[in-house]
């Protein structure tokens, strides 16, 4: 059996793997996949809780690395993938990265350059600000990788005007939208609305994370407000991020959302009940790459907070807007949706379910594994 190291280190990365993984056992079996946890998301209670919803194997291998500064955290996945691979009477015959995390960039360092072929899996998404460690993530691991399968066409295009050559680019689509149907009507079942009171399509579904948002204090205190704003047009539930609720109480607006009238702050969710909930609502606002995916397919609008995205096919064709810090605008938006008056959007292309299968067909030819 020919072995694929397949690294995840956060929980985005769970979603994608657990349908690369179903895609590789359907399409490519005569591949033995490795697990590799690199521990970059370090809550381990929540982490178990995504594979036990994903239906992902327990890890072959988990580094621990837990967190740390972008630097600091980089380095030290880096430094103990490298002594896994050292270890290893036979390494892998490539590493397998997915997305932008730092666990990304680092195993494939790691890899390359003791000779390990690289597979990067979403290739090509460019926000095109630098100021983003994801979009140095994304690129650095571009640069290197030796197979490159792209979830859009705008990644297909960023990796041609790179120069990476044609024969290592394959646009496969989007695994996540694999996960999303595989899980939906299991999230659907669990009624989340209901326990928070809400009815179906009555609420607004509200994350911010990212520092641009929440580590600018002024920032900070403009989301609250405008997040009042809303509440009190249309119920909103807002799980926070470990990072969100420290800046809040850090700036002492936690206490004044939590008597907000309207607003419904919860811990961060599972996979089933996130999904159980954006499914349901009339609206969602975040900063996630990820979540502007997911709502693009169900049909749900989506407010972005953010003045970019390296998903621009959610805003071309699907249900996504950027508002950056235009709240002037978003409420404008909430608006439109209350009125029915925004846009539609459509599927995307290959976002059907199935490109796991296509991106481990092209992971097996790459590796000149013959089929079964």
């Amino acid at each position: 059996m020919t072995t694929l190291a397949c690294v995840v280190g956060a929980r985005p990365n769970f979603v994608k793997m657990a349908a690369l993984l179903d895609g590789l056992r359907r399409a490519a079996p005569q591949l033995s996949p490795l697990l590799v946890h690199t521990g970059q998301h370090y809550d381990e209670a929540m982490s178990a809780r995504f594979f036990a919803q994903l239906g992902l194997p327990a890890p072959d291998v988990h580094l621990g690395v837990g967190s740390a500064s972008h630097g600091a955290q980089t380095g030290r996945v880096l430094e103990r993938y490298e002594a896994w691979l050292l270890s290893r009477r036979r390494r892998p015959a490539a590493t397998l990265v997915v997305g932008d995390v730092n666990s990304t960039l680092a195993c494939a360092l790691a890899s390359v350059k003791l000779g390990v072929p690289v597979i990067h899996l979403e290739a090509g998404l460019r926000s095109f600000d630098r100021t983003m460690p994801e979009e140095i993530n994304r690129l650095l691991t571009d640069a290197i990788a030796d197979l490159l399968l792209a979830s859009e066409p705008s990644g297909v295009a960023n990796l041609r005007r790179e120069g990476r050559p044609e024969s290592a680019i394959r646009l496969v689509g989007n695994v996540m939208i694999d996960a999303l149907e595989a899980q939906l009507e299991a999230a659907r079942a669990l009624a989340q609305p209901r326990a928070f009171g809400l009815e179906p399509g009555a609420y607004v579904l509200w994350t911010v994370h990212r520092p641009a948002n929440v580590d600018r204090p002024a920032r900070l205190v403009a989301l609250a407000e405008v997040l009042a704003a809303v509440a009190r047009r249309l119920p909103v539930v807002l799980p926070a991020h470990p990072r969100t609720e420290k800046r809040l109480r850090d700036a002492g607006l936690w206490s004044r959302l939590e008597r907000t009238a309207g607003l419904h702050l919860t811990p961060p969710l599972g996979y089933l009940e996130f999904l159980g909930l954006e499914a349901e609502a009339a609206l969602v606002v975040t900063d996630s790459g990820g979540i502007q995916e997911e709502t693009t397919v169900l049909g749900i609008p989506c407010l972005t907070l953010r003045s970019n995205t390296e998903r621009p096919i959610t805003v071309e064709e699907g249900t996504n807007t950027l508002v950056g810090d235009d709240d002037a605008r978003l409420l404008e938006l909430v608006g439109e949706v209350l009125a029915g008056r925004y846009k539609k959007g459509r599927r995307p292309q290959l976002w059907d379910g199935r490109a796991g299968p296509r991106a481990a067909r092209e992971i097996r030819a790459f590796l000149g594994v013959p089929p079964a």
